[in-house]
């Protein structure tokens, strides 16, 4: 059965990822953790699906709208996607990695790294800005050996905690192409990103058995009809002050699992 409050969470996580294209797994596994009280194991495993499909929908408004960087993408899934497929071979071959006790902190940490980062964006995304004008060959011959790091980054992140992917994701963007990268790109290819480094990352874990489908269910049954909003609404809203409210409530979220 479709459960409501399941669909309200959803629902509200769509509509984040729609506008900003963040906050999939940094809003909905603490979501999953601290008010429904699901394990680790379990809200890692039906995140990633909930993310893959509800950023699939999401991404077909994106590029119907000719706004993903392919090239950007590209670059990110040279890193991200063999170190979330040998995550998932050690999650699948071992089946202890995702059973340890030190799983919630991990969670905690990426989340508190995430709400700090969102913060902390145009401060970044500035000083980046000054490196690429100041000095644009050095800058230019760095920048893809630098993506394929931060993609490498992010699918260690996303295998293990099922975040990043998103918000992580948004400001390594924002550093590493600080002229190139639009708002509308970085939301649009941001989310092209995530799509199957989270069906990789899952994989493992739909294998074990870990996904709750109607719980997946639920939750889907709210995000779809959201993100399709929110991507409609991504350029008449003040993603900047998403972004703020986001980092605030993933402050008090990460934070909230240390106590």
């Amino acid at each position: 059965m479709i459960d409501l409050a399941y669909t309200l969470a959803g629902a509200l996580t769509g509509f984040v990822v729609g506008v900003t294209g963040v906050g999939g797994g940094a809003l909905m596994t603490p979501i999953l953790l601290i008010f429904f009280g699901h394990s680790p194991a379990t809200a890692i495993a039906t995140d990633l699906w909930f993310a893959a499909i509800t950023k699939l929908v999401g991404a077909r408004m994106h590029y119907a709208q000719g706004n993903v960087d392919w090239q950007v993408a590209k670059r990110l899934w040279l890193g991200s996607l063999p170190m979330a497929l040998l995550m998932v071979c050690i999650v699948g071959l071992g089946g202890r990695l995702i059973k340890m006790e030190w799983l919630t902190q991990a969670i905690g940490v990426v989340v508190l790294m995430t709400a700090t980062g969102l913060l902390a964006a145009p401060t970044l995304a500035a000083c980046a800005r000054r490196w690429r004008i100041e000095q644009p060959e050095r800058f230019k011959a760095v920048q893809p050996a630098l993506t394929m790091a931060a993609g490498a980054v992010l699918g260690l992140s996303v295998a293990l905690t099922s975040v990043g992917a998103g918000a992580l994701g948004s400001v390594m963007l924002l550093y590493l192409y600080p002229l190139r990268m639009t708002p509308h790109r970085l939301v649009a290819t941001d989310i092209v990103h995530a799509i199957p480094l989270a069906l990789v990352a899952g994989s493992a874990y739909l294998l074990a058995g870990l996904v709750d489908e109607w719980m997946l269910l639920s939750l889907l049954t709210g995000s779809v009809p959201a993100v399709l909003l929110g991507s409609l609404l991504a350029g008449k809203m003040a993603g900047r002050a998403l972004q703020i409210a986001l980092a605030l409530v993933l402050l008090a979220g990460g934070l909230k699992v240390f106590v």
